[in-house]
């Protein structure tokens, strides 16, 4: 991931910030849904497909990406990147990013 689309997509986060209290009530990601595809979303991180994302390194899930809005420990918690939904805690997807 390169510097301007991780700066991208940490600006991203920060405006959708206002997503996390609507986080209560929102549905679980598909794997099939659009976007989901689009980002190689899978809610089991130890199936990210290394082939076609060999940025993925194992121990790299949702709960602690940049991105997660809910706390480490949740099953699930709202993303930016998938407004309206939740994804899994255990899950992963191409935009993963380190937090700080």
């Amino acid at each position: 991931m390169n510097t301007t689309r991780r700066t991208f997509l940490m600006t991203l986060a920060a405006g959708g910030s206002l997503l996390s209290s609507a986080a209560y009530g929102q549905s679980k990601l598909d794997e099939k849904d659009a976007q989901a595809v689009a980002l190689g979303y899978v809610a089991d991180a130890t199936k990210a497909d290394k082939k076609k994302y060999p940025q993925y390194a194992a121990g790299q899930v949702c709960s602690n990406c940049a991105l997660y809005q809910g706390k480490p420990s949740d099953a699930a918690g709202a993303c930016p990147l998938f407004a309206g939904k939740q994804v899994a805690g255990k899950a992963w997807c191409s935009a993963w990013a380190k937090k700080a």
